[in-house]
């Protein structure tokens, strides 16, 4: 039987924060919306929102962006989960990670928020860290750069050439999760 599952982007609204690294999730729900010829459209939960499907047949994907900025973004999202009635452990989190090299990711269930404002969000909204995470590697802000700074800068014109592969695995990753279940995609693409 096909389940539902919610697949949320975290970032920051508007065109000044579109390109940072901070809206990498919101960059791979873009990829997964273009990969079934979708646009994402209004929805009254405050984000943004396509109703597509894995394949057909299989199971169905709400692809989401929330409108809010990423401190608060679990209001929207834990509204969306409501909405479409699914269950945390059917949420998936696509967000970037400070701690892991860019070019890199790493897939769990669970966990803490780790400094990261969209997911101390998320856990707040939910009353659970139990959603999955695709955590898409940043890195660590060069020298004395705030991480504030950082997180809200463009990427560097040598990761803009390696981002668009960046993204396309972080959708593959989230397709695979979908499909295959935590073990498979943890052994395919945590490296």
């Amino acid at each position: 039987m096909a389940r539902t599952w919610l697949i949320v982007g975290l970032g920051n609204p508007g065109p000044r924060y579109e390109a940072t690294r901070h809206n990498v999730g919101q960059m791979v729900i873009d990829e997964l919306a273009d990969r079934r010829g979708e646009t994402l459209r209004a929805h009254k939960a405050g984000a943004r929102v396509a109703e597509t499907w894995l394949r057909p047949g299989a199971d169905k994907l709400i692809l989401a962006k929330p409108n809010s900025f990423m401190n608060v973004s679990g209001g929207p999202v834990s509204s969306l989960a409501k909405f479409y009635g699914i269950d945390s452990e059917r949420v998936v989190v696509v967000h970037d990670e400070l701690d892991i090299p860019f070019d890199t990711m790493r897939v769990k269930l669970g966990g803490g928020d780790n400094g990261h404002n969209g997911l101390k969000s998320m856990r707040s909204s939910f009353g659970t860290g139990d959603f999955h995470r695709v955590r898409v590697g940043i890195g660590r802000p060069p020298g004395r750069q705030e991480v504030a700074d950082f997180v809200l800068s463009d990427y560097s014109s040598a990761e803009r050439k390696v981002l668009p592969f960046v993204v396309d695995t972080a959708a593959d990753a989230v397709e695979t999760l979908v499909a295959e279940g935590l073990e498979k995609t943890q052994q395919r693409f945590n490296s």
